[in-house]
């Protein structure tokens, strides 16, 4: 699969723009705030239909614009199609396929990438909240379901949330607060089951990945860890279910006092170890690194089984925080699919992959 050319109309920085991109790799150069990772985030959003770097839409709209445009033709299973978001600030999306208005779940069924950033680097030391974004960025293009059971646990939690918290202003917010926690219940329960299912896809992809990247036979494994009391996070739902109620029965009294949700699948984390020792308390920035590049590279491998093509990888100015070795090692598994590096110089990457190479300055691409 492949964004043979994207059209941005007053989307950040880009008045009116257009970029077309080879099958392979393509490098974006300039210095820096020039509109590169602007131009990463616009292909991002053809797989998702939301940014990687905000929650809020009226960020995406350049400066004087009352909207912003997305148009690119991309082809996926050997069939071409054209996908047109038209983002405006306080409405929802309006997006389309080939002209039939779609869902931003739906995407996913179009098109699939694969981000890494810089901030990834920190994915092993970094809390668990940004594993599981992970899992939930993956799964959602994997799975169009769970957006949708996603969503609904995020709104559950949230009003949840507010009852915790305001309910000493207002005593009679706790007689719904046994309402949400049951949905919180019953949707943990949903997500847990595709997230541990993908977890174990991960450790199994990883492993050789990791292996061979260290050089040293280093051995990496990913565990998958939720609340206390769940006994078989590969049960069915209804098991899973019955457990985190038994959870939320002990501690439904320690969070009205603490103000806290203690139970759902917002705990969940994935357990990264490098030789049997925790990765995040014992490995060196080398191993961490390292290890964060294989489960990446891994969630692509997930994704070409998935769908049997390779989805489009997206590599935001992460090289310039390699050292050569790791640079290698990452160029030479990339091949297959497209790929989209941003870079401030173009450092040599493209006579490195053989890769077009697009220049982005003040908003302007040639």
């Amino acid at each position: 699969m492949r964004v043979e050319k994207i059209a941005l109309n007053g989307f950040r920085n880009y008045e009116w723009e257009t970029a077309e991109f080879g099958s392979g790799t393509n490098v974006i150069s300039g210095h820096n705030a020039q509109g590169k990772t602007n131009l990463l985030e616009a292909v991002y959003m053809l797989s998702s239909g939301r940014s990687f770097r905000t929650r809020f839409d009226k960020e995406l709209v350049g400066f004087g614009y009352s909207s912003a445009e997305i148009l690119a033709d991309v082809v996926s299973q050997d069939r071409s199609q054209t996908i047109n978001m038209l983002i405006r600030p306080g409405y929802a999306k309006k997006i389309s396929v080939n002209g039939v208005k779609k869902s931003a779940g739906e995407l996913s069924q179009v098109i699939n990438t694969v981000l890494f950033c810089p901030d990834d680097l920190n994915l092993i030391k970094e809390g668990a909240a940004v594993r599981r974004r992970l899992m939930d960025n993956a799964i959602s293009q994997i799975r169009p379901r769970y957006a949708g059971i996603l969503s609904e646990f995020n709104r559950l939690y949230e009003h949840k949330t507010r009852i915790l918290k305001d309910w000493r202003d207002k005593p009679s917010l706790l007689d719904t607060l046994d309402e949400f926690s049951d949905g919180m219940c019953r949707a943990s329960a949903q997500l847990i089951r595709y997230r541990a299912a993908f977890a174990a896809r991960l450790d199994q992809a990883a492993a050789p990945i990791h292996s061979e990247f260290s050089g040293e036979g280093e051995e990496l494994a990913i565990g998958y860890s939720t609340v206390s009391t769940v006994k078989n996070i590969y049960g069915s739902a209804r098991e899973i279910y019955y457990d985190i109620c038994e959870h939320q029965e002990k501690h439904r009294q320690a969070e009205i006092e603490s103000g806290q949700c203690l139970t759902g699948a917002h705990k969940d984390d994935l357990e990264i170890s490098i030789n049997g020792k925790s990765a995040r308390s014992f490995a060196s920035q080398g191993q961490t690194r390292t290890a964060a590049l294989s489960i990446k590279l891994a969630e692509r491998e997930i994704f070409l089984n998935e769908t049997g093509e390779y989805p489009i990888l997206l590599l935001d100015d992460v090289l310039s925080e390699l050292d050569m070795k790791r640079q290698e090692f990452v160029l030479n598994r990339i091949g297959g699919g497209q790929t989209l590096i941003t870079c401030c110089e173009d450092e040599g990457i493209s006579s490195r992959t053989g890769g077009r190479v697009l220049f982005v300055e003040k908003g302007r691409i040639r």
